[in-house]
């Protein structure tokens, strides 16, 4: 992976949530400040687009992320 699909990772995992119902884990863009949402929807395009041209599984992503 390049170093923007690095930093979209690292982003991210600022905004990872743990729900109470059933212990699961989501990136939550209301943890986000709104003067920065739109850095977060970016890095989200970048990890999204990763998946899409076949770079990493989902399954890669999510533990990337921290989500499982």
């Amino acid at each position: 992976m390049n170093e923007k699909f690095e930093d979209a990772i690292k982003l991210l995992k600022k905004a990872v949530k743990h729900s109470h119902l059933d212990n699961q884990k989501h990136v939550d863009f209301s943890l986000v400040n709104a003067n920065h949402l739109d850095e977060y929807k970016k890095a989200m395009m970048v990890v999204r687009e990763a998946v899409s041209e076949g770079e990493l599984t989902e399954e890669d992503l999510k533990k990337r992320l921290g989500l499982i």
